[in-house]
């Protein structure tokens, strides 16, 4: 038997007005982004990985839930029993279990000793998804995440949200 939908939008809605926000405003943008073909195949490519489920690795800071436009670093050779979970919008029970759900790692080493993807790239990126200001993302986060991706050298990037 199918699972059910979430209905996530008013579960976000909800969330949200319980923190004290004024209702969410979803973003919606006027232009699709700019079409970028791969220039290359996956097999020589590094990928890196973002994604939005607040994983940190124990000694670093956790997330905190308001508006948090902060990043962690985490190394591609991070033990996923290090992998820690900070985020108000899911229930971070089966990211507990297996990370690999909000932070598939072990998937993409994977890939790379099966020869689908060229190489991970020396750090994956994480951050707290559900970021109440589009803003601060637009002009904050992700400028400082583009300088991490080109300084480490990525041809492509994995967005994993949650």
């Amino acid at each position: 038997m199918p699972a059910e939908p979430v209905e996530y939008i008013a579960k976000i809605r909800k969330q949200y007005a319980d923190l004290g926000y004024k209702p969410y405003q979803w973003v919606v943008s006027e232009e699709p982004p700019p079409w970028q073909p791969m220039r290359k195949p996956l097999s020589k490519c590094r990928l890196a990985l973002i994604a939005s489920g607040g994983v940190y690795v124990t000694g670093q800071v956790a997330f905190h839930f308001k508006d948090d436009t902060t990043f962690r670093a985490i190394r591609k050779d991070v033990k996923l029993e290090d992998l820690r979970f900070a985020h108000f919008a899911y229930d971070t029970t089966d990211a507990k279990r297996d990370p690999n759900v909000v932070f598939p790692i072990g998937t993409l080493r994977r890939l790379v000793d099966e020869g689908f993807i060229g190489e991970i790239a020396e750090h994956a990126y994480t951050f707290m998804g559900g970021v109440y200001s589009a803003r601060r993302v637009r002009e904050e986060l992700a400028p400082r995440l583009t300088d991490r991706l080109i300084a480490e050298k990525a041809d492509i990037a994995l967005l994993v949200p949650v």
